[in-house]
């Protein structure tokens, strides 16, 4: 007969894999892919340019994304702010309840969201 020991092999920590419940793995899968997202520096627009796509946008009811001249410690630059330009004073615009000033705007461009009939 032979012996346990020798027919037994543990698989480690595989074997514990099963007890993280799925939405801790979520979270997990998502930091991660967070972690590999890099949001790329857009090109600079110069005031004229911004103000006109603001004008249009509040004019046509458009949305827009924004890439605030900000970066994170990594030097990645953060998200970009989405949504329609819902207000505004001398010192910036509201996008959203985001207040964003004008010599923070690095680049605006209008958003064209998809309807649910479009999708594929």
């Amino acid at each position: 007969m032979s012996d346990l020991n020798e027919e037994f092999r543990d698989r480690g920590i595989k074997k514990w894999a099963g007890f993280y419940l799925s939405e801790h793995t979520a979270v997990q899968e998502s930091l991660i892919a967070n972690r590999k997202k890099v949001n790329h520096q857009k090109p600079q627009m110069g005031m004229d340019e911004i103000i006109s796509i603001i004008n249009e946008a509040v004019l046509k009811s458009k949305q827009v994304a924004i890439q605030v001249e900000e970066v994170d410690a990594n030097s990645h630059y953060n998200d970009d702010v989405v949504g329609p330009v819902s207000g505004g004073d001398e010192m910036g615009i509201y996008v959203g309840h985001t207040k964003i000033n004008f010599d923070e705007i690095r680049n605006i461009q209008f958003v064209n969201f998809k309807k649910w009939n479009q999708l594929d």
